[in-house]
């Protein structure tokens, strides 16, 4: 039973690392619509993609932090 759960959470991590590469690709997206809306002076979109980034941002620490346990 015990070893099971160890498998399970080895599956859970390698998950969870192969999220990585897809959460840094939608940052670096978010940020280049950050930096248009700025250019553009869009202040409600600055506002929404700085929100997009935040949540992006805690999810890849969130990440980041299991893997690492």
């Amino acid at each position: 039973m015990i070893r099971l759960k160890y498998v399970i959470e080895a599956m859970r991590r390698k998950e969870e690392q192969e999220k990585l590469p897809v959460l840094r690709m939608e940052i670096d997206y978010e940020l280049l619509t950050l930096y248009e809306a700025m250019q553009d002076e869009d202040k409600i979109k600055i506002i929404k993609t700085k929100e997009r980034l935040l949540q992006l941002t805690r999810q890849l620490q969130k990440i980041e932090n299991d893997v690492l346990l």
